[in-house]
């Protein structure tokens, strides 16, 4: 049928897409098709294809029986599996079972006519051919990604999972797992069995090593080897005799060969492998680049490997490959391989070098072009963004393709050689792109800086045209290249400076021609052979011929009236001069046209010639023209490329057909006869492919008819045998094969519109995307890219043949067609009409009791027209009989409840009121009756308006109720109507359009939609109600409401921008603490900088962070920053002189400017700081310190000494009132570094005779003290530690180091001891022990009188006498005595406490001081445990304890301590 043939790219990710049987038969998915090639060594040869799956065909396999190899099965997306039989090329059988995508398929090599396929969800499903039987398996539930039948044992098979499992399962045994295979951990790509039952010796390390190294298996008898192939760059060789890897093989990296592809589109390692029949020990696998390695399992070293194709030739794939299948040729055992790369190539696995490739394609063949200097050098572009040059005359290598692809990016759509340079090709794209490729170059191309908006229909060499033929000859190129895209334009590139901007040739047209109309948009051109002439085709189906350089109209076409597609002028070297001057068109219409323009083009005259009959005309397709080719070999010979899936030979001269070949599955695009050989000729289309076929060898000779023609003449059959009548000639009454004519003709031919044209079936379509503006040329180029949409480039996609999809259109047509036939409408005089509906003996009678009527001038009694009997008389007498007839008209509408059929008769009378009034009554008013209500005056129309809004209402219209309000001038009505109804954006759009700007029903209007979108968390849009009623605060306020930062800070900005700067200083704070809390510093600080009146708490923010980088590396920091400034990580040793230069350099706040620290003073000191607790967070609690830090600073800049030692007094006992003992140790060391040093020289500066002053600097001294004296005692057991214990984890320590360390502990011990009796002279304050005391004692009581107060209430509840009521003295109870205590008794005492309290001096109550309890208690302990304590601090602590440490709590600590 054809002679060389490209076909689709087999699919891509497919586990099994392509197998070969014994015969050398080779098949693969494409699509949704399977393609089967006859394979010898020296060549391939394409021979059918197998459709009917209606999606991605993802398996294909050959059933491995002797006289069974015919048979072959296919899985698809579509979740069938199909039998076929590939020499009679049917489909035998299939099955549904699949529930899921089918992933994996196999024939058993061993059970006869077993199928096994597998799916995503993980069922494995044995099929039966011969008895039809299946049986579902579910071994694991994962998703299988291949599986593979053994050769050996006819019950097991391996299956390959996505998670990196295999698993052996026997299907005898329902399915049960024999072995789990686990070592790969990525997806399994392939899975092969040896070809050799015995698991034979292989060289190398056995993965368990428990063979001493070789991996064999001893018993040999049973198992066989499995090789599996994963995406985790490995190969692995399985026994399935113990169940266990054998060997592991790694993927070499190599250095990848071959011409290179596209480096965007993104590979992925696929690894297939393959086990030759002949070759036990030899395995093949892909590898990352697209290379193929033989493995020699039995061969040592570390590299097993040998490449295939490994000559300089670079015969690799250059992508990576997905399926292997080899066969034995006589002695020799080839291997086909598919790729990425669109190649199938055929191996010699002896040699290991490439017999053959064959070029495969992956998208619709848009365009071919023989070279006119390259003898047999044909270029295609294709939908895949590639173009390919073919030289069809290699005797070497019959598939002899160059690809390019650099700078295309796109699906190529039209090309043009040349016609003198050789190896230059021009090509355009579906996004408008024009360049030059020199195809015997390795250059990228050269790209027009000129891009068209749409896709390129056609590009044409041809002479150079003003602007760009202007100057001396050497200054312009011999040849212009000229474009035509989708937007109608035609554009001139100078292709000596492709950079430069393109000219549009209309404007020469125009003013060449002095035209002033519209030109219509232009879809094809065509240069004359010798450059005089250039045709050009028009959206409207016109045609205008025109004469170079200056572009003089001579004549104008005007035969089609659809897009032109494409345009052909008749080749020169022709035995007839004459026949030059033929133009062949071809359109969206069925018929082609050949027009003779000698006369017009020989002698023009004055005015362009209209053209309006062909000189022949081609008619049989049935369906839009796409392509058009002379012979370049014969006279007025004629090839054409259609839609309808054929192409047709013609004799033009004869005007009659020659062949039709209809070797495509889909519509052709593009046609070419052979530059050399007479008899061949090339077409290409939406199948994928590339068909080389002879003319003479075709055994149809007209087109195919459509199935639309098909139906129409089966439904004249039965008419003609049906009908008695003589059939008029031309109506159904000639032989179907005498009415050969085109399709459209039956349809339109008796009409007279387009009869002559041959229109198609799809005219409808085609009218539909050009009113779009898509200027579609119907030769599919630009139907196929811009309509369809169904062409993928990677075939892994699934798709839909574009000929069933316009079979479904033409289903639908039909069905819309039936549809057009409406239900009769019900009559509006159903009582008369039904009368005129009686035997025909009656109706004779009506007739004379009619007549009787007029000439007795209604004066008959025994009739009354228009009433009972006689309403159907009404209509032809009187007015009033009509009237009569009217009202029982009604009464008969009133019953059935047809109320508009009531409303028509009363407006047919006149009676608009009456009318109106009824369908008020029964709710029928509508928009027609409305618009008649103003002739009965104004008053009847304002009512009927507010009961047609009640109407409206009821049936929830609205919008369209407060529309017809307005007309009415309700405005206010109208508003509340909205209102309402929540429809508060209308209501306010209508409020703004016809209210004033100060009405209260606007500011009312917003404030209600703000209220109800507050309630519903739209708070963005409730804030521009807001604004619109000028409460900008709020608006600000609602914003903020979200709480979260980015809402806080709009706020703050809103707020600032309307002048509420309080609001905005309150939000802009709130934003910055909750960025404080997260850590953002940097944030924070931005947020706090848009107002000058936060500059002190940026300040207070600064010490913050300063302070949270100083203690991140203690206990109390545990968290991460997320942002911070450079300044905050200084790492001076002085805390608060950190704190002034970063204040100096980066806020500008320096002790010099005493009027502004004061103000920032007194701005914070005016924030309550709350006390701090043991529930406090940490970073708040380091927050509050940093205020008191802050404050501490600031005084210290105004020199206020007093206030600073008071505010650094806070910040240290926060962390003591916090329970957080860690952490006010850590202040001191910050604040004051040198410890008592430091506050004494706090104390140089303040006034000694100021009570306060002094107080403040006792309670300094006395927090310092108290965590030296903790620091003290736990230095003094680490060193007592040393000191008593000479032996460590079994280990004497040297005499030497014992003795160094002992004399430092005596030494430290010694050089404290003065010290020490000034701290415990601080910390063993007497009055602060009394006050401590007092404030326990008044606690302990309000603690009993809780107690008392609870017992109360329980007796209450009992029913207890009140006189019961006391508390009896609970154990470990702090009173004396064994008796029970009243209220009263209580009271008095607390009252007593509280007169001690107020006799101590309040300067003592103010400032806070440590526990002096708990100060003598650990001296005591210290005295016990440790020597050189002075004696007199033991005995002063001892008395004090006596004398205020009575409490239990305070007893059982001092026991446990000291005892």
């Amino acid at each position: 049928m054809h002679q060389r043939h490209l076909p689709a790219s087999p699919n891509w990710y497919c586990s099994r897409c392509s197998d070969i049987n014994g015969k050398g038969v080779l098949g693969f998915g494409a699509k949704n098709t399977i393609y089967l090639l006859n394979v010898t060594a020296a060549s391939p040869a394409v021979t059918g294809e197998l459709s009917g799956h209606t999606e991605r065909v993802s398996g294909f396999a050959f059933c491995s029986h002797d006289g069974q190899e015919h048979i072959c099965a296919s899985t698809s997306d579509d979740k069938t599996v199909k039998i076929w039989d590939s020499e009679q090329k049917i489909l035998l059988k299939e099955h549904n079972v699949h529930q899921s995508t089918i992933s994996a398929v196999h024939w058993s090599p061993v059970q006869k006519l077993l199928l096994v396929t597998g799916d995503e969800k993980g069922i494995v499903v044995c099929y039966w051919f011969s008895s039809n039987d299946t049986q579902s398996f579910f071994p694991e539930p994962r998703t299988i990604f291949c599986l593979s039948c053994s050769p050996h044992e006819e019950n097991y098979i391996a299956v390959g999972y996505k998670d990196g499992m295999i698993v052996v399962i026997d299907i005898s045994k329902k399915g049960e797992v024999i072995h789990r295979l686990r070592g790969h951990d990525d997806e399994i790509h392939a899975l092969a069995w040896c070809p050799q039952p015995r698991e034979e010796p292989l060289y190398g390390r056995s993965e368990d090593n428990a063979d001493g190294g070789n991996g064999a298996t001893e018993g040999a008898e049973v198992g066989c080897y499995l090789a599996s192939g994963s995406r985790d760059q490995t190969m692995r060789i399985w026994s399935t005799a113990r169940g266990k890897g054998v060997m592991t093989l790694k993927l070499p990296f190599l250095k990848r060969r071959g011409v290179g592809v596209d480096p965007a589109l993104k590979e992925r390692l696929w690894l297939t492998v393959h086990w030759p029949k002949r070759r036990p020990s030899q395995i093949v696998s892909s590898c990352f680049g697209g290379e193929m390695v033989m493995w020699d399992l039995m061969k040592s070293g570390k590299q097993k490997w040998s490449l295939l194709g490994s000559s300089p030739e670079g015969q690799n794939h250059s992508r990576i490959v997905f399926n292997m299948s080899s066969f034995c040729s006589g002695d020799r055992e080839l291997l086909l391989s598919t790729s990425m790369d669109r190649e199938i190539k055929c191996w010699d696995l002896a040699s290991l070098e490439c017999c053959w490739t064959l070029p495969t394609l992956g998208g619709f063949v848009y365009c071919l072009s023989f070279s006119p200097v390259g003898t047999g050098c044909l270029a295609l572009g294709v939908g895949d963004s590639m173009i390919r040059v073919w030289n069809t005359l290699s005797i070497q290598n019959q598939y002899d393709i160059k690809t390019f692809w650099q700078g295309i990016k796109s699906k190529v759509t039209a090309l043009a050689w040349h016609p003198l340079k050789e190896g230059s090709l021009a090509f355009g794209t579906d996004d408008g792109k024009v360049g030059v490729y020199e195809v015997y170059s390795n250059k990228p191309p050269q790209i027009s800086s000129t891009y068209h908006r749409r896709t390129v229909y056609s590009l044409s060499w041809g002479p150079p045209v003003p602007p760009m033929s202007f100057g001396g000859s050497g200054d312009k190129p011999s040849y212009s290249l000229y474009s035509c895209a989708g937007e109608g334009v035609i554009f001139q590139h100078d292709p000596w400076k492709l950079s430069g901007e393109a000219s549009n040739i209309d404007k020469l047209i125009r003013d060449t021609n002095s035209i002033k109309h519209k030109i219509p948009p232009h879809t094809d051109l065509s240069w004359k052979p010798d450059g005089s002439i250039l045709a050009i085709g028009n959206e409207d189906g016109s045609i205008e011929v025109l004469k170079a350089p200056m572009l003089n109209l001579l004549c104008t076409v005007q035969q089609h009236h659809k897009i032109i597609n494409s345009l052909c002028w008749h080749h020169e070297h022709s035995s007839q001069n004459e026949l030059q001057y033929l133009l062949a068109s071809g359109s969206n219409n069925a018929t082609v046209y050949v027009h003779d323009l000698r006369s017009a083009i020989e002698t023009p005259s004055e005015s362009p010639v209209l053209v309006t009959e062909p000189f022949r005309t081609l008619s049989g397709h049935t369906n839009k023209i796409t392509g058009l080719a002379w012979s370049p070999h014969h006279d007025g010979r004629l090839v054409t490329a259609c839609y309808d899936g054929t192409s047709q030979v013609w004799d033009v001269l004869k005007e009659q057909p020659v062949c039709n070949y209809r070797g495509h599955s889909g519509r052709l695009l593009c046609v070419q006869w052979s530059a050399v050989h007479p008899d061949l000729v090339w077409t290409g289309g939406d199948d994928f492919t590339l068909q080389e076929w002879a003319v003479s060898k075709q055994e149809h000779i007209t087109p195919p008819k459509s199935k639309k023609r098909v139906e129409i003449e089966k439904k004249r059959g039965p008419q003609k045998k049906s009908k008695k009548k003589k059939k008029a000639p031309g109506k159904g009454g000639i032989k179907p094969e005498e009415s050969e004519l085109p399709l459209g003709e039956e349809m339109k031919g008796a009409a007279g519109s387009g009869a002559e044209e041959g229109q198609s079936d799809n005219d409808e379509e085609e009218e539909k995307e050009n009113a779009d503006g898509l200027s579609v040329t119907g030769w599919s180029r630009e139907s196929s890219v811009d309509t369809r949409g169904t062409e993928t480039v990677q075939n892994g996609e699934k798709f839909i043949h574009a000929v069933k999809r316009e079979v479904k259109e033409e289903k639908k047509r039909e069905k819309s067609d039936l549809s057009l036939k409406k239900r009769k409408p019900r009559s509006i005089l159903p009582l008369s009409t039904s009368m005129d509906h009686r035997p025909k003996e009656e109706l004779q009678q009506d007739c004379l009791t009619l007549a009787a009527v007029r000439h007795s001038h209604g004066q008959s009694r025994a009739c009354v027209p228009g009433s009972g009997d006689h309403i159907q008389l009404g209509l032809f007498t009187d007015r009033d009989a009509l009237y009569r007839m009217f009202q029982e008209e009604e009464e008969s509408h009133m019953e059935a409840g047809h109320y508009d059929s009531m409303v028509y008769l009363r407006l047919w009378k006149g009676d608009l009121i009456g009318a109106i009034n009824l369908a008020v009554e029964k709710g029928e008013l509508t928009d027609h009756l409305l618009s008649l209500a103003p002739m009965a005056g104004y008053q009847v129309w304002a009512t009927t308006v507010e009961a047609y809004v009640k109407q409206l209402c009821h049936h929830e219209q609205f919008l369209k109720a407060a529309s017809h309000l307005v007309s009415i001038q309700k405005l206010y009505e109208a508003i509340n109507l909205l209102k309402s109804h929540q429809l508060y954006r209308e209501a306010i759009a209508l409020a703004r359009a016809r209210l004033q700007p100060e009405d209260p029903v606007l500011k009312d209007l917003y404030m209600s939609w703000a209220a109800v979108l507050e309630k519903d968390g739209h708070y963005a849009t409730a804030a521009k109600c807001y604004f619109a009623t000028d409460s900008s605060f709020d608006a600000a306020k609602i914003v903020a409401k979200k709480g979260d930062v980015m809402s806080l800070k709009t706020a703050a900005n809103l707020a600032w921008i309307s002048g509420e700067s309080e609001l905005a200083h309150s939000l802009s704070l709130r934003c910055a603490k909750d960025l404080m809390l997260s850590q953002d510093w940097t944030a924070a600080q931005e947020v706090l900088r848009t107002q000058d009146s936060l500059l002190g708490h940026r300040l207070m923010f600064c010490v913050n962070e300063i302070l949270t980088h100083r203690l991140a590396d203690t206990d109390v920091v545990t968290w991460t920053v997320a942002s911070s400034h450079t300044w905050s990580k200084s790492c001076e040793e002085n805390f608060l002189s950190t704190v002034h230069k970063v204040w100096q350099s980066e806020f500008g706040v320096a002790a010099a400017d005493l009027v502004k620290v004061k103000t920032l003073h007194q701005q914070l000191r005016a924030i309550e700081n709350p006390p701090a607790t043991t529930s406090v967070p940490m970073k708040q609690l380091l927050f509050h310190i940093s205020l008191d830090v802050t404050l501490c600073a600031l005084s210290q800049l105004l020199g206020e000494w007093p206030s600073t030692l008071e505010e650094l007094l806070q910040g240290l006992t926060r962390g003591s009132e916090a329970g957080h003992f860690t952490l006010m140790t850590e202040m001191c060391q910050l604040l004051l570094p040198q410890g008592l040093e430091s506050v004494a020289l706090y104390k140089q500066k303040l006034d000694t005779s100021d009570e306060r002053s002094v107080a403040i600097s006792q309670s300094v001294e006395a927090f310092v003290c108290y965590q030296l004296m903790y620091k003290k005692w736990w230095n003094y057991s680490k060193t007592s530690a040393l000191t008593n214990n000479t032996i460590s984890n079994g280990h004497h320590l040297t005499e030497n180091s014992h003795n160094e360390d002992e004399a430092e502990c005596k030494g430290e011990a010694q050089s404290d001891g003065t010290f020490s009796e000034g701290l415990w002279k601080v910390l063993l304050s007497e009055p602060h022990a009394n006050l401590q005391a007092t404030q326990r004692a008044i606690a302990e009581i309000q603690r009993r009188v809780t107690s008392l107060i609870q017992q109360h209430s329980q007796c209450k509840e009992t029913r207890v006498s009140p006189e019961a009521l006391s508390t009896s003295e609970e154990p470990g109870g702090s009173s004396s005595g064994n008796g029970s205590e009243s209220l009263a008794t209580l009271t008095a005492q607390v009252a007593e406490h509280h007169k001690v309290l107020s006799a101590i001096p309040e300067l003592i109550r103010k400032y806070p001081f440590p526990d002096v309890m708990e100060c003598c208690i650990v001296s005591l302990h210290m005295e016990k445990h440790f020597t050189l304590f002075p004696q007199h601090i033991c005995a002063e602590a001892t008395t004090l304890l006596h004398k205020y440490g009575t409490a239990e709590s305070l007893c059982k600590a001092w026991q446990r301590l000291t005892h």
